[in-house]
C-alpha cells in the first residue's frame, strides 16, 4: 500500500480557523473532559423567537455585515473567490479547495434552504467581503431521536483579518439567524479538536492517476515497488462491471429514496431526506444535461449518481454515489488543479437479508459497487476517490486498495448531547464507521 500524505486541500488535514476553545466554553456543547451523559436531549431549553436577539451581532469597526445572495452569479463568484484563497489548505500549503459555482449552488441551496443562513462579512469602505459561514436546513436523526438542524460549513476569514477573531463573531451572527427561525441544533466538521467531538473519522485515500499523483507529492512509490508496478497495482479495469448499472434519472427518485431510507437506519446519527432532498442531493449537480457526457462527465458536473436496475422487475436494487471536489496545486510547475472525488452516500437492498454481514454477502456487493464507482471516476478522469471510515466504509477500504491518510475529521453536535459514535474506532460494540451516516459536503 502506498504512503499517503492526506492534506487536507485533499481532504483532512487543514487548519479551519473555528474559534478559540475560550468561545466554545460560552456555547451550548459538552465540554473537553465532561462525562458523557447517559441521556440523549438538547444541552440549553430551546427559546420562543422574542427571546432571541433581534439585532445583528456587533462586528468590529469598519466591517459590516451582508446577507450573500446565492442566486447572484456575482455574489456566488464572490464566495467562490474568498473560499478558493483563504479556505482549508493543508500544513505544508500544497493543496486548497478549489469550490465551483456549481458546487456552491448544489450545497448552499438544497430545498429549503433560507438566504439568510448565508452569511458574509465586507469591509464597509469598499464592500469588499472578507469572511463567510453558511447553513443549510436538514433533518437529522440522532440514535433515536428526530429533529430540526442546521449544517454549517464553509467558515471562512480571509487570511489578513484572522487577528480580528472574526470567527466566533459569525458563528454567533449565523446561531442567531437560525435561532429566529426556530432551529436550535447544528451538526458541522472540523480538522481541529474542539469541545467536544461527537465522532471521528480517518479519511481514506484511493489513488486513481499514479503518476501525477506521486508528481505533485499527494502519494509515494513505496521502497518495496517501482512506479511501474504501482500502476499496474491501481490500474482499474475500462468499464463498469454491474449488470443493469446506469445513472439515476427522475423517475428512480422514490425508489431510491425508499430504499436510502431503510438503509440508512442501520447507522446512528443520519440525515432523514424527503423525496425533494433526494431528488437535489443526487440528481441537481448533474451538470449542463443539454450537453453530451463524455468520459462519464458532464460540463458543471458535480454529482454522479448511479442505480442498479433488476432486469426482470425494473426494481432499484442498489445506487451508489461521489461528487467532484478538486483543490488547486499551489506552485507546481506542470499540475495546476488535482482532480479528486468524495464518495457520497450509498445503499444495497442486500443489507435486509438475513446473515448479510455474517456471511460477507454484503461486503462483497459493496466491493462490487464501490469498485464500479472507482472505474467511472476514473474514466471521468479524476486522480482520487476519497472516503472517510463512516458507513459501512471500514468493510471494502482495505480491500479495494484504499490508503489510510493522516487527516481526521471530527463530527460535533450543537446544542445536543449523545453518547460518542463509532468512526474511526468501535465504540461499546458498534462497528467503526456504524455510527456516522452524515456525509458532509
Amino acid at each position: 500500500m502506498d504512503v499517503i500524505k492526506g492534506k487536507s486541500g485533499i481532504a483532512g488535514r487543514g487548519k479551519k480557523d473555528m474559534g478559540e476553545h475560550k468561545f466554545w466554553a460560552t456555547q451550548p456543547v459538552p465540554q473537553l473532559g465532561d462525562e458523557a451523559s447517559p441521556d440523549d436531549g438538547f444541552i440549553e431549553p430551546n427559546k420562543s423567537r422574542e427571546e432571541v436577539r433581534q439585532d445583528a451581532c456587533p462586528l468590529p469597526k469598519d466591517f459590516e455585515w451582508s446577507i450573500l445572495d446565492i442566486n447572484d452569479s456575482k455574489q456566488i463568484k464572490e464566495v467562490h473567490d474568498l473560499l478558493s484563497l483563504n479556505y482549508v489548505e493543508d500544513d505544508e500549503a500544497a493543496f486548497r479547495f478549489q469550490y465551483s459555482a456549481e458546487f456552491l449552488e448544489w450545497a448552499l441551496k438544497p430545498p429549503g434552504y433560507l438566504k439568510e443562513w448565508h452569511i458574509g462579512v465586507r469591509v464597509s469602505s469598499n464592500k469588499k467581503l472578507v469572511a463567510f459561514i453558511s447553513g443549510v436546513p436538514v433533518t437529522l436523526r440522532v440514535r433515536g431521536n428526530v429533529f430540526r438542524a442546521c449544517e454549517i460549513n464553509y467558515l471562512c476569514v480571509h487570511k489578513k483579518l484572522r487577528s480580528k477573531r472574526l470567527a466566533p463573531v459569525l458563528i454567533k451572527e449565523v446561531t442567531r439567524q437560525v435561532n429566529l427561525t426556530g432551529v436550535f441544533q447544528a451538526i458541522y466538521t472540523a480538522g481541529v479538536v474542539l469541545p467536544t467531538p461527537v465522532s471521528t473519522c480517518r479519511y481514506f485515500h484511493r489513488s486513481l492517476n499514479i503518476p501525477k499523483l506521486v508528481d505533485v507529492k499527494f502519494t509515494y512509490v513505496p521502497r518495496s515497488m517501482t512506479l511501474a508496478r504501482m500502476i499496474r497495482v491501481y490500474k482499474t479495469v475500462a468499464k463498469p462491471q454491474l449488470s443493469g448499472l446506469r445513472e439515476m434519472e427522475e423517475r428512480d427518485v422514490s425508489d431510491v429514496a425508499d430504499l436510502f431510507m431503510r438503509y440508512m437506519q442501520r447507522f446512528s446519527m443520519v440525515p432523514v431526506m424527503t423525496l425533494d432532498e433526494v431528488r437535489h442531493q443526487f440528481l441537481s449537480g448533474r451538470g449542463r444535461m443539454d450537453e453530451p457526457s463524455e468520459h462519464y462527465r458532464r460540463p458543471g458536473q458535480v454529482v454522479w449518481t448511479y442505480v442498479v436496475e433488476e432486469a426482470q422487475t425494473g426494481r432499484i436494487t442498489d445506487f451508489f454515489s461521489f461528487y467532484s471536489l478538486p483543490s488547486t496545486i499551489i506552485n507546481h510547475p506542470k499540475h495546476g488543479l488535482l482532480e479528486a472525488a468524495y464518495l457520497f452516500y450509498y445503499a444495497s437492498d442486500v443489507a435486509f437479508v438475513e446473515d448479510s454481514e455474517a456471511d460477507n454477502n454484503l461486503k462483497k456487493r459493496l466491493e462490487a459497487l464501490v469498485g464500479d464507482a472507482l472505474i467511472i471516476a476514473n474514466q471521468a478522469k479524476f486522480d482520487v476517490l476519497n472516503a472517510l471510515t463512516l458507513m459501512d466504509n471500514c468493510s471494502f477500504l482495505e480491500s479495494l486498495k484504499f490508503g489510510a491518510g493522516d487527516g481526521l475529521l471530527n463530527f460535533y453536535l450543537y446544542n445536543w448531547r449523545t453518547a460518542p459514535l463509532a468512526g474511526v474506532s468501535a465504540i461499546d460494540g458498534v462497528e467503526p464507521g456504524k455510527g456516522v451516516g452524515v456525509v458532509m459536503l
